[in-house]
């Protein structure tokens, strides 16, 4: 018995047709009466009582057609099983830093859908410690970062385009008129600065002129330093293109001050199939 004459069969006690039955699969008439001709005797059993216009089922074709439909759906779904047996299914896990250079990260991701849609990318903000804690204890996969890498224990490549310093304030704001900030205008200046980036970036970026620094608040998130800043409470130091507010603007410190993103990884953590993808388009965009 054939999975394809059980096709020829559904059909025909679909449509209760032979005719209608043939231009549906298509096929011949004549062959689709021949091919339930051959059933019925393969089976020993009339499966159609024939009317003038039209078929219907007999006691064993009804006996028959709930089988066949099983048999056929069972067929279909190891098909699709083997078809499908090498594509990549499963999460990808990635630590992440407030960056516009995360747009080179998403673009890899978005090839690895495209090729595997069955992938799926879970995004983990948080300061730096939680996160390297989870990339350490192999919770994450990788981690998009500003800090300083240490080369014994991970691997990395760098993004291509380093993250521009300045400040963000209203566009109201007399100041706004500057072109860029110089790091003794700074200094006159009420200032939000980010938690994370006292510890590394900002000693690196500010060297000592950061002692000098007026701090009236300090934050985790920039979204909540763009709401301080938008109410008048002081400047924020940031990065750029973080923030899309129509009351609020970047400006640039001079002399350019820039930091590298990083995307890196345990050197001794086995990667999933699918991490291992993903670093594999990271690596055809972005490995110098």
């Amino acid at each position: 018995m054939e999975l394809r004459t059980l096709k020829y069969f559904i059909a025909v006690a679909k449509e209760q047709s032979i005719t209608r039955a043939a231009e549906k699969i298509p096929i011949t008439q004549p062959a689709l009466t021949r091919a339930m001709q051959l059933l019925e005797e393969e089976l020993g059993k009339k499966l159609f009582k024939r009317g003038k216009y039209s078929v219907k089922l007999t006691a064993a074709g009804l006996l028959l057609l709930p089988r066949a439909v099983k048999l056929l759906s069972l067929a279909n779904e190891i098909e699709s099983e083997f078809k499908t047996m090498d594509d990549v299914i499963g999460d990808i896990y990635i630590g992440c830093a407030e960056s516009q250079a995360m747009k080179y990260f998403a673009r890899a991701a978005k090839v690895v859908i495209e090729r595997h849609p069955n992938v799926r990318f879970n995004l983990y903000s948080g300061n730096v410690e939680d996160i390297a804690f989870r990339l350490d204890k192999g919770l994450l996969d990788f981690y998009i970062t500003l800090q300083s890498v240490d080369v014994t224990k991970y691997d990395s490549l760098t993004l291509p385009e380093p993250d521009v310093w300045g400040i963000i304030l209203r566009r109201d704001d007399p100041l706004a008129e500057k072109n860029f900030f110089t790091l003794e205008d700074l200094q006159s200046l009420p200032l939000i600065l980010s938690r994370e980036a006292f510890k590394e970036e900002y000693p690196k970026v500010f060297g000592n002129v950061l002692e000098k620094f007026h701090v009236v608040a300090t934050y985790n998130l920039i979204f909540n330093a763009a709401i301080l800043a938008r109410e008048g409470v002081g400047y924020p130091i940031s990065l750029d293109k973080l923030i899309c507010d129509e009351k609020l603007c970047f400006r640039p410190l001079a002399p350019d001050l820039k930091s590298e993103l990083k995307f890196i990884w345990r050197r001794d953590k086995f990667l999933t199939p699918q991490a291992q993808i993903l670093l594999d388009e990271m690596k055809n965009l972005y490995a110098k």
